[in-house]
């Protein structure tokens, strides 16, 4: 088991399975169909990030450096959510940026979504984590890999 500490933006507790992505995270891209399909999952769109095209993340820990794309992100990622099929949870290893903090804290505030974003978890949080480990997120904004 490994712990990472980082800064919450969207706070919650919650276990379950990791997805995650070595490259910037194009939240239109990746949405975009599942959403418009109104679709009872996401599957990665995005032919772009060979990380995740073709996985289903609903319902799993997003694991990223970082959004990009598209200035509709927030957007995105606040319909995602609103439509339930989000990933439960965006952990960032490095800053997030405005347009996926506005996504998100529009979902938890507006949606009610119960929408876990934790940024700033570090470099080695993201070498460390890898496709299907159990991720557990603390309100505090721990993250335990293997928990």
């Amino acid at each position: 088991m490994k712990t990472f500490k980082g800064r919450v933006i969207a706070g919650g507790n919650w276990k379950g399975e990791a997805a995650v992505s070595h490259q910037g995270f194009n939240t239109l891209a990746s949405f975009q169909k599942s959403a418009l399909k109104n679709a009872k999952e996401v599957y990665v769109s995005d032919q772009n990030n060979k990380d995740l095209f073709g996985v289903n993340i609903t319902g799993k820990a997003l694991c990223l450096p970082i959004t990009i794309g598209s200035t509709t992100g927030g957007l995105v990622i606040q319909t995602v959510c609103q439509m339930g099929i989000a990933p439960a949870c965006f952990l960032f290893s490095e800053s997030i940026d405005s347009l996926a903090a506005s996504g998100i804290v529009l979902a938890k505030i507006w949606e009610n979504s119960p929408v876990i974003a934790v940024d700033r978890l570090g470099k080695e949080f993201l070498e460390t984590v890898k496709t299907g480990d159990i991720v557990e997120v603390k309100e505090d904004g721990t993250v335990t890999i293997g928990a």
